[in-house]
């Protein structure tokens, strides 16, 4: 599966373009509504089969509202939506027999054990007795639960929890498994671990679509990502693709007169862009910043404008997060307006 997988990957011929015979997932010009608030705006995208795919984007950005109607939850509106060959409003039934879903909140009973939990997923989807308790057995193993199978799930850590929840979501090898943020709240060391389960279930043939506001769960995990907010796709790609359309490196500078160094410097051809930050600029740059960086203070210094501190780095998905959306996004969702963008005058 991982030759077939990497095979699928490598017939990439451009942002959001994949040959059909390999979509799991065909969304085309989804809109949802909630009274006057459009959630999701006019969106298309496909998703590989065999890949991580992310959604990425702040809390109400809809990318709860976009796997609800992919699950067959909300009731499709407008467009069309497909998931594992079925469509989602005249075969819904067929969808939800495909799939796999994890919550973003969560939806255990407080009062069954582990193994109970399991076993009845299955019942509901009419699984053999000898394969319910065969496919519970080998679920344990893989969240590493073994131990948990007669504990109720009120008495778990929420990261036992949150991975029971992976573990119900994979009972009937759903063809694709919807995590709709699945680490929210989780402490570091734990979104660790289930990243690895994300890992080792996707190396095991399942597509995963994720949501998530985690730039580094993003960054790390997916093979695709799609920047989502206000209801619209902003943007999407690889994480290196993102990354490298900002530039080769990021500048910060603090300089005693920002406003007339940021006029000098987006007079060079290799400054793609320069954006104001409260104490100082960043320059968006399209060579290696290493070569650049001494140009830039002797233009400076020579200017009479005096350099209070300068840090080089590649880009991140925090300043591709920025650059496309002109916020910041923080933990936990909240966001905050980036200052003004600076264009400069040369390309």
């Amino acid at each position: 599966m991982v030759g077939q997988n990497e095979s699928c990957k490598n017939s990439f011929v451009g942002i959001g373009v994949w040959a059909l015979d390999n979509n799991i997932i065909e969304v085309e010009n989804l809109e949802h509504s909630f009274g006057d608030v459009k959630a999701v705006d006019n969106i298309s995208f496909n998703v590989l089969k065999g890949e991580i795919f992310s959604f990425l984007g702040p809390n109400g950005a809809g990318k709860s509202t976009v796997i609800n109607i992919l699950t067959t939850l909300l009731k499709l509106q407008k467009g069309t939506a497909k998931v594992a060959g079925f469509d989602v409003e005249k075969e819904p039934e067929k969808v939800r027999e495909s799939i796999g879903i994890v919550f973003q909140e969560l939806t255990l009973d407080r009062d069954m054990t582990v193994r109970e939990t399991l076993e009845y997923h299955g019942r509901l989807y009419s699984m053999p007795k000898e394969e319910r308790r065969r496919r519970t057995e080998e679920l344990l193993g893989l969240v590493q639960l073994e131990g948990k199978g007669d504990t109720r799930t009120k008495y778990l850590s929420g990261g036992m929890k949150r991975r029971l929840e992976i573990a119900r979501g994979l009972m009937t090898r759903p063809r694709v498994l919807f995590m709709d943020e699945p680490t929210i709240g989780l402490d570091p060391q734990t979104r660790i671990r289930i990243w690895d389960y994300i890992r080792e279930i996707n190396r095991q043939g399942t597509t995963i679509f994720l949501t998530t506001h985690y730039m580094d769960e993003a960054d790390q995990l997916s093979d695709r990502i799609s920047i989502i907010d206000h209801g619209k796709i902003i943007t999407a790609g690889r994480s290196w693709e993102l990354k490298n359309r900002l530039g080769k490196d990021l500048i910060y500078l603090e300089s005693s007169n920002n406003r007339e160094a940021s006029e000098l410097l987006g007079e060079l051809d290799s400054v793609k862009e320069i954006t104001e930050k409260p104490k100082g600029i960043v320059l968006m740059i399209s060579e290696d910043g290493t070569h650049l960086l001494p140009k830039i203070m002797e233009m400076l210094t020579g200017k009479g404008i005096a350099i209070k501190t300068v840090n080089l780095k590649k880009p991140s998905m925090d300043d591709v997060f920025v650059h496309y959306t002109g916020r910041e996004l923080r933990d936990g969702g909240a966001e905050k307006m980036s200052s003004a963008i600076i264009r400069s005058g040369k390309r």
